[in-house]
Parts: C-alpha cells; sequence; structure tokens
C-alpha cells in the first residue's frame, strides 16, 4: 500500500519533513534560552511531540515553521515556571555570582555592557529581540509567534529597543561624542540606531 491510500503513512512523512526541515533552527532557539543543552533538548522534544500531537493541525511550508517557535515559547515558559517551582533557592543562589559578573563586564567593553543590559530587561522584552537578532524574524513573522497584530508586534519590538537602549545609556554604554556628531563608521550608525530607536506607528512618545 501507498503513502497515498496509508493516511497514517502520509502523516508520518509530513511530520519526518517538517523534524528534518526544523530541528536545527529549534535547537538554536532553545539552546539560546536554557542554562544547558540538556534542557534545550527537552525544549525541542517537548516541541515535536505537541507537533506530532497536532500534525493534521499543522499549517504549510513557513507557517509551520512559525508555529513551532510559538510551541517552543510556550514549552519553554512552561518549563522555566517548573524550575521555579523545584529549585526558588537554588536559582538566587546561581542569580550572586551572576549580579558580581555583571558588575565586572561593566568596562569590559561593548559586547558585555550589551549582555549586561538585556539581562535587565523583562523576559518577554528579552525574548521579543532574541527573535528577532538571533531567529531573523521580520514583523509579521515575530507577530505570528506572538499571537498578536503586526502592529501590535512592532510596538512591542520599537518598546523592547527603547529599554535596551536606556539599560545601555543607565550602565555607561553611551558614547562621549555629542548628539549632534554624525557616526564615522557603520558601528557608530548602529549604536545611534540602538539609542534613538524611530518612533512606529501605534505608538505615543
Amino acid at each position: 500500500m501507498t503513502d497515498d491510500h496509508d493516511p497514517d503513512a502520509a502523516l508520518h512523512r509530513r511530520f519526518q519533513e517538517i523534524y528534518e526541515a526544523n530541528h536545527a533552527a529549534l535547537a538554536a532557539y532553545g539552546l539560546r534560552r536554557t542554562a544547558n543543552p540538556e534542557d534545550a533538548a527537552d525544549v525541542v522534544a517537548e516541541t515535536f511531540a505537541v507537533a506530532w500531537r497536532r500534525i493534521r493541525q499543522l499549517p504549510p511550508g513557513r507557517e509551520a515553521t512559525l508555529w513551532l517557535f510559538g510551541t517552543a515559547r510556550r514549552v519553554l515558559a512552561n518549563q522555566r515556571r517548573g524550575e521555579r517551582r523545584r529549585a526558588r533557592l537554588s536559582l538566587r543562589l546561581r542569580a550572586q555570582p551572576q549580579r558580581l559578573q555583571a558588575g565586572a563586564e561593566e568596562h569590559a567593553g561593548d559586547l558585555a555592557l550589551a549582555r549586561v543590559a538585556l539581562q535587565r530587561l523583562p523576559a518577554v522584552q528579552r525574548e521579543v529581540l532574541g527573535l528577532v537578532a538571533w531567529e531573523g524574524l521580520s514583523t509579521a513573522e515575530l507577530a505570528s509567534v506572538l499571537g498578536c497584530s503586526q502592529n501590535a508586534a512592532k510596538i512591542r519590538l520599537h518598546r523592547a529597543r527603547r529599554a535596551f537602549s536606556g539599560e545601555l545609556e543607565r550602565i555607561g554604554a553611551a558614547s562621549p561624542a555629542p548628539a549632534t556628531a554624525k557616526p564615522t563608521s557603520a558601528g557608530g550608525q548602529e549604536q545611534s540606531a540602538i539609542r534613538n530607536p524611530s518612533p512606529i506607528s501605534g505608538e505615543t512618545p
């Protein structure tokens, strides 16, 4: 019997195609957002388990990838809630050396400053910035993963960038050059864009 006459075989084949096309991206997503590879593997495994249970409802093409990111985001949130319930004391102990490290990194260069600033943001804003910077999602794709309108996604992204810029300013990452000075390099242009994000439709400055 061929796959054309065997619905179960067709579903298995589609799941395999989705798995092969998206496993690497989901693994990278998990690794960037968890403390160790084991936790990242759990996120990936649970995401694909949900995908298999709902294989008949998965959208086609790129939409399937965005659906997987959205599912992984919820799986990760559940994982984090469980970790907080099981290991509140451990989390407090781990946070102490992180705070000490953050203070030391404030003078270690722009990359270290950016890491410190990012960690000071709420988890929701870190996630929005990560989906755009790490996963390379467009605004429309970000909206799909977050489950909101494109305009709402633009507003969330703009606010996250503005908050990130504010944290950079607070830890001394602002350029010493006057605000009216023209940037002399691509890096200077990027820093200017981060610190002075342009307003977008739907948000009051």
